[in-house]
């Protein structure tokens, strides 16, 4: 007889391996876990997670470590020392705690599984099979059926009804307290602009376009005769996009607003209530934006952001004129303007990818947290400036970080 193995027992069957799932399924199911609630509400996470999972798809696991996701993701500067910012860790641990709440709910009947170890930021993906049903049934215990006692006459009285209610009251007060939405960094950079009844003018530019009327891979252009200066045409697709997502914030808020585009904007409009201006740097009002500390300045060369007019280290020295550029700087700001005497959000990078990932941050309760980490005691009732830089991932934006603040 051998060992370890009873008289009369059955042989375990050995357990094959598990098979691995594809490179398109596990692509499919990354998209399902970005769409969830979860990972929907966090950017960031977003940015992380699918940084890890297409590298380890790529074969570039070994690069899945603590300084270039960083550097990569986080937009760290390339003298980042993890041991003195831990943003990295944190991130992977609130990225395990929302895969994990994924798959006990929503996914938890999803084909594959998307899994974040811990101490490591290599993800492993795991095909998951379906129960085996059981067996045989499990006949259901009897359940004993109680025998009617003797009925007992309710009384209610005006006096116990009324504890019952104030009991009541008490309770979803209790309820209440408890479970209403914490006032956010977010909240409290929009109270000055959202505390009126006066709907907000949410202005969107034109971007001057040259434009030519004949097929330039057929004719080339001969002379600047053949060109036309286009002043209110085209709305850049970054500003497009940072519109989009403030129209979302304003519409969840349920707070009224108007959408004007170019030349729609007058300066009554920006002294009748508070407005948000969008990618403003080449337009008209840029003799608003102009006489603030920071200000993006896209015809200087190199174009960058000046501070007080001088130039300043927040520059693109090798912008391409396609203006499809790895990085960026962008502007935030939020003023009481002296001219308007009205509350004014600016909004502006200094390509599109600024001016779009400027957007998110003041949308995104998560970013603007973090934006807004080390702010002075009071800076809800300030003026405020945040410069922000940019990189630019395959033609999109990462998430922001914050250069400079400056509050007054």
């Amino acid at each position: 007889m051998s060992q370890g193995q009873s008289p009369g027992s059955v042989p375990t069957p050995a357990r094959e391996p598990a098979a691995s799932p594809t490179e398109e399924q596990v692509r499919e199911e990354l998209s399902r876990v970005l769409a969830c609630h979860e990972f929907r509400t966090s950017k960031r996470s977003q940015d992380f997670l699918r940084y890890v999972v297409e590298n380890t798809l790529q074969g570039h696991a070994d690069m899945l470590k603590e300084r270039t996701i960083g550097i990569e993701v986080f937009g760290r500067p390339t003298s980042y020392d993890p041991s003195d910012d831990a943003t990295v860790r944190v991130k992977a641990g609130e990225v395990r705690k929302r895969l994990s709440s994924y798959y006990s709910d929503q996914g938890a009947h999803n084909p594959v599984r998307i899994e974040l170890p811990s101490g490591t930021y290599v993800p492993e993906f795991h095909l998951v099979n379906a129960p085996t049903p059981a067996s045989a049934e499990q006949p259901m215990a009897a359940v004993p059926v109680a025998t009617a006692g003797p009925a007992i006459e309710s009384v209610i009285t005006p006096r116990r009804a009324g504890l019952a209610l104030a009991v009541l009251a008490v309770a979803a007060l209790v309820v209440w307290l408890v479970n209403r939405p914490a006032t956010t960094p977010l909240d409290e950079f929009w109270a000055p602009v959202l505390n009126g009844l006066t709907p907000v003018q949410l202005c969107a530019s034109y971007v001057p376009v040259y434009g030519v009327d004949i097929d330039p891979s057929i004719t080339p252009p001969s002379g600047v005769g053949d060109f036309t200066l286009l002043t209110d045409q085209f709305v850049g697709g970054g500003d497009l996009i940072a519109t989009s997502r403030l129209v979302a914030m304003l519409t969840r808020l349920h707070r009224a607003y108007r959408v004007k585009v170019g030349n729609d904007v007058s300066f009554s409009d920006l002294r009748s209530g508070p407005a948000i201006l969008v990618g403003f740097s080449y337009t008209k009002w840029k003799q608003i934006s102009n006489q603030m500390r920071f200000f993006v300045d896209g015809y200087r060369r190199p174009a960058g952001i000046t501070d007080d007019g001088k130039a300043t280290e927040w520059v693109l020295p090798g912008l391409p004129r396609d203006r499809h550029a790895t990085e960026d700087y962008a502007i935030v700001s939020r003023v009481f303007h002296p001219d308007t005497h009205a509350m004014l959000v600016e909004v502006a990078g200094i390509t599109q990818y600024g001016t779009d990932a400027a957007a998110d941050l003041i949308t995104n309760p998560e970013l603007m947290a973090e934006a807004l980490r080390g702010a002075p005691s009071g800076w809800q009732k300030k003026n405020l400036h945040l410069v922000l830089h940019v990189k630019v991932i395959s033609g999109a934006p990462s998430s922001p970080t914050v250069v400079k603040q400056y509050f007054w």
